[in-house]
């Protein structure tokens, strides 16, 4: 027995030393690669861009030729400078321009030649100069305003010193958001609801302002682009990405996704905007069974109640509000058209749908990774979103969304199947040309030819200053919606006085000490404060860990921790809703129940305390069971049976 135990001991010591050892080679081999791309990048480098003096006026001699180009003639008419440079555009240069990954915004990075930082990939100066890129999402890497403004900087420096000094246009994912939610974390951002907050307010002139504050937030720290808004609808309870909608109700929606491109665009793209990504086309929310499409097991979009024109109204009124940017979803329209393959793929759904019968002129760019798995030191983290061209090669998925009409790939790295598809003939330049042109035409109009810098210092003065905290607390406020709110000897619960002992539960009691008395023994206060985030069920795997989908109830563990706390002290519940989940024992048992879509713990003790009413209202049905929600038609609003709040639902203090 000793014997055995002591060989498997040794082939487990083996694997082991084995794994290290190809890990290890795999760095090393990443190391010297980069270095050898950045080598070749040094070689490409055209110098430092000079200034040239015309009549009083200074232009950036940004292809380094000694004279005033139409391009770098900021007083020459937007598509004249366009036609100028794609004349000088070799096609690698193209290509790259079709391209859209991530880069990580990090603190230092060196802009001379030699730099050894990588990305997920390949170098910073790799991506920029080998590969000719000039889109980033900085999504991934710091939070911190300065150190992305020095970031942006530091990059645009390096792509100013290429052949022709094209500019990098940088997006981001949503970056206000006061919880996690949908939205990428950046502390030094004002905070706000997630859009469903805003869908709760149904204001459109407090979300025109939003953009409005975000818009000068994003440019300030060197976001040109934002991945946002989205106008799916909500129509399917157990869809993940729920949080990130403005609800189910079209109408709302489309007024509300308006606005929201109007607060960051403007009346028209300046240098001061940022330019809009509206997303999912043609809607994501029918999602069969709720499963997201990142997985294989969610490609299939569904519409068993023929509604499918329904959830296109949002997507219609951000055409009509101009929006820039337009980005499809990567489900398969189930019965919606003769071939099933995902969005970016299907011509009729691109070419004939979004850009023929809606007339949209715009740039369209696919979601992130519908060409190439996410791969690291060998391993897949994730596998390509490519639902239903997965027998296909990467370059013919390429070719097959070029021809569905599609103008730039998100999460691509590789620029060469762009290239091998012109030179062997089966894509022409002259489409390559179509898509190029209006890529160009936004950075222009974005102002990036002229100066893609920005003032470090001035970022952290704008950024969350006291005018947008105030701002985006009001919104939080109001977004709100108290969906309970039970007598407690003889009188409402809420709002409650600051003469008790609370004892608080997810609640900062920094914070919650000047409402009121917090107590550290849970039997010597009067009233419970609870903070809770809405249920979820869980898969197995990395990418399943960030989404929240699947079952909307609590876990049996979970609803009785929760509810003996209920049935003992009086509670204040106050919930975080991603999606509208099944409570109906807490709805029962809370002594004030308030529904939430991202706050901080001073805005929600403000309602509590009565220092403000609540106002906000549901912007979706809440189910009252899990029976009810498999009942229910993924693509249709307002069909829950019996629900526990229907949508518009929401008490004020006043109410009887």
């Amino acid at each position: 027995m000793k014997r055995n135990l002591k060989r498997i001991l040794r082939i487990l010591l083996g694997l082991i030393i084995i794994a290290v050892l190809l890990v290890a080679g795999n760095i090393a081999y990443l190391l010297i690669h980069v270095r050898l791309q950045d080598k070749a990048a040094e070689k490409k480098l055209a110098g430092t861009v000079q200034l040239i003096e015309v009549e009083g006026l200074f232009f950036r001699d940004l292809n380094k030729n000694g004279s005033l180009d139409p391009y770098e003639d900021f007083r020459v008419p937007v598509d004249v400078r366009v036609e100028d440079i794609l004349l000088q555009m070799t096609l690698e240069e193209k290509a790259g321009m079709m391209l859209h990954p991530f880069l990580f915004a990090v603190d230092s990075l060196e802009t001379e030649p030699g730099s050894k930082l990588f990305d997920l990939f390949s170098s910073q100066m790799d991506v920029i100069i080998n590969r000719e890129i000039r889109h980033v999402t900085s999504s991934l890497g710091t939070s911190n305003a300065a150190i992305h403004a020095r970031w942006q900087n530091q990059i645009q420096k390096i792509a100013e010193q290429s052949r022709l000094g094209i500019p990098i246009t940088v997006s981001s994912d949503p970056r206000h958001s006061s919880q996690i939610g949908p939205a990428i974390i950046m502390n030094a951002f004002s905070k706000w609801p997630d859009q469903l907050g805003f869908a709760a307010i149904g204001d459109s002139a407090l979300v025109v302002n939003f953009g409005r504050i975000a818009a000068k937030e994003y440019r300030a720290v060197g976001i040109q682009t934002a991945l946002h808004p989205m106008a799916d609808l909500a129509t399917e309870p157990r869809w993940a990405r729920i949080a990130g909608t403005f609800g189910e109700d079209a109408r709302l929606s489309a007024k509300l996704t308006a606005a929201y491109i109007k607060g960051f665009q403007g009346d028209s793209l300046t240098s001061s905007s940022v330019s809009c990504m509206t997303k999912h086309f043609p809607g994501g929310g029918p999602q069969k069974d709720g499963w997201d499409p990142h997985f294989k097991y969610g490609a299939e979009q569904v519409y068993p109640g023929n509604n499918f024109n329904y959830h296109l109204i949002p997507f219609k009124a951000a055409i009509e509000a101009g929006t820039a940017q337009m980005m499809p979803y990567y489900g398969i329209p189930v019965g919606q058209s003769g071939e099933n393959v995902g969005f970016s793929f299907n011509k009729e759904m691109i070419a004939g749908l979004l850009q023929d019968q809606l007339g949209y002129k715009g740039i369209i760019c696919t979601d992130w990774s519908v060409i190439t798995s996410f791969k690291f030191l060998g391993f897949t983290v994730f596998q390509a979103m490519d639902h239903g061209v997965e027998h296909l090669k990467n370059i013919e998925k390429v070719e097959k969304a070029l021809n569905a009409g599609i103008d730039q790939f998100g999460g691509e790295y590789e620029p060469s199947y762009i290239i091998r598809l012109v030179k062997e003939g089966r894509i022409t330049e002259e489409r390559i040309d179509r898509s190029v042109r209006k890529l160009l035409k936004l950075k222009f109009e974005l102002g990036l030819f002229d100066n893609p810098f920005v003032d470090e210092e001035s970022a952290v003065r704008i950024c969350n200053n006291k005018e947008f905290r105030a701002a985006g607390k009001d919104a939080m406020i109001r977004s709100m919606v108290l969906l309970t709110n039970r007598e407690n000897k003889g009188v409402k619960t809420l709002p409650l006085s600051g003469n008790i002992k609370i004892f608080v539960m997810g609640i900062d009691t920094v914070v919650a000490s000047r409402y009121a008395t917090v107590v550290t023994r849970f039997d010597d206060a009067d009233f419970v404060l609870m903070r809770l985030n809405a249920p979820y069920g869980k898969r197995e795997g990395f990418m399943e860990s960030i989404f929240h989908q699947g079952s909307l109830e609590f876990s049996p563990d979970s609803l009785h921790s929760i509810l003996s706390v209920l049935q003992t002290k009086p509670t204040v519940v106050g919930i975080y809703l991603d999606r509208p989940a099944v409570i109906p024992e807490i709805a029962e048992q809370a002594a004030a129940l308030i529904a939430h879509f991202g706050t901080t713990d001073e805005a929600l003790l403000d309602i509590i305390f009565g220092l403000v009413k609540p106002t906000g209202k549901l912007p979706f049905e809440m189910p009252s069971s899990t029976a009810a929600v498999e009942e229910q038609l993924e693509d249709v609003p307002y069909d829950s049976r019996d629900p526990l709040f229907p949508f518009g639902y929401g008490l004020g203090y006043d109410d009887l």
